[in-house]
């Protein structure tokens, strides 16, 4: 008999240690979420890996004139490897957008919905020759 008695004062203890635990872990939840913001707001966002080396951004590149002609305002998506060489670039604007795909300097593809210059797909080769196709 004494020995049901501990079991079941056992028992209570464990019931009792189980429900407080459960309450904090949904406390802990509660503020965990309460704590990240439903947004983040920024002119840009930089990545960078445990060297510094900048491995993605999004930022807005401002509208400029070069050679006589005017490029708008571009957001701009890249990606890039350890290297900090573009792997992925991705842009859009009023005029269109645009999607690079890179090994480096060792050629990629590049695909254009452009208002001015129409859709068409560039593919250039590791030497450097350029292949255009257009729908």
């Amino acid at each position: 008999m004494k020995m049901q008695r501990i079991l079941l004062a056992l028992t209570f203890v464990n019931f009792v240690l189980l429900a407080v635990n459960l309450g904090q872990a949904r406390a802990a939840r509660a503020q965990a979420e309460q704590s990240v913001p439903p947004v983040i707001r920024a002119h840009a966002l930089q990545i960078v890996d445990e060297q510094g080396h900048e491995r993605a951004t999004i930022k807005i590149q401002p509208a400029i004139t070069m050679g006589g002609k005017s490029y708008p305002e571009t957001v701009l998506l890249r990606l890039g490897d350890p290297d900090s060489e573009p792997g992925v670039k991705l842009t859009t604007s009023v005029d269109g957008s645009a999607l690079g795909l890179s090994n480096g300097h060792q050629g990629g593809v590049q695909l254009y919905a452009r208002d001015t210059l129409g859709s068409f797909i560039r593919v250039i080769e590791r030497n450097g020759k350029q292949h255009t196709f257009r729908p």
